[in-house]
């Protein structure tokens, strides 16, 4: 995640307006050692996703660790609100999951035509995706090392379930102001406890900073 110094986590409605070529460069790595990218559909449409884009040798690296070549792309999405034209199914090497719920996960079948895997990620509310249910489904695929992307509402679910393990967190030099949202959104309050691993900075006045959850 990213944000600025007055706790902004986008400008303009986009995390990217925030990035420096440091902050582009440690995205960049934790894709490639990810099993899998996490990612609500809210921040799928604002950043316009597509599949990862990899290098050569990035892809020989995987391969050496075992994984797969590119890392898929998954979605949360209560409603399925996708396009089945946009570049995360177009612009990809590898087909995207989409979590969605009992209620929605017919009509996205029926929308998206075999262009991504859909799996119901409801337990017993048949109109809410749960978190625990959408990494349960993950683990059993083999992809255990899952790269939260957001957005805030999205990791705010995962902060509330206790399932965030570590975040890695870059600190823009500058001030957003207005009505940009936190890095989490939830609608209580949920108090994690971390613990600083790394703090790091360059000479554009960036903080890269890596937390651990505690206990």
């Amino acid at each position: 995640m990213i944000a600025s110094l007055d706790g902004g986590a986008t400008v303009d409605g986009r995390a990217g307006g925030l990035a420096g070529a440091g902050d582009r460069a440690m995205f960049k790595v934790m894709r490639e050692v990810a099993d899998v990218i996490l990612v609500g559909a809210a921040t799928v449409r604002a950043e316009n996703y597509g599949g990862a884009k990899l290098t050569v040798a990035a892809r020989q690296r995987r391969q050496g660790r075992g994984q797969g070549e590119v890392p898929p792309i998954a979605v949360v999405t209560g409603t399925g609100a996708l396009e089945p034209e946009s570049r995360l199914f177009t612009q990809t090497d590898t087909p995207p999951m989409i979590f969605t719920t009992a209620t929605s996960a017919p009509v996205v079948r029926q929308r998206l035509q075999g262009r991504a895997e859909v799996i119901d990620a409801s337990t017993t509310d048949p109109v809410a995706v749960d978190p625990a249910t959408v990494l349960a489904e993950l683990a059993r695929r083999r992809l255990h090392r899952v790269l939260c992307e957001g957005g805030p509402i999205l990791l705010g679910g995962m902060v509330e379930c206790g399932l965030l393990d570590e975040l890695a967190l870059t600190i823009a030099p500058m001030f957003v102001s207005g009505g940009a949202p936190r890095i989490v959104a939830g609608s209580t309050a949920v108090t994690t406890g971390l613990r600083a691993a790394h703090v790091l900075t360059d000479e554009e006045g960036y903080l890269y900073t890596r937390y651990t959850r505690v206990g």
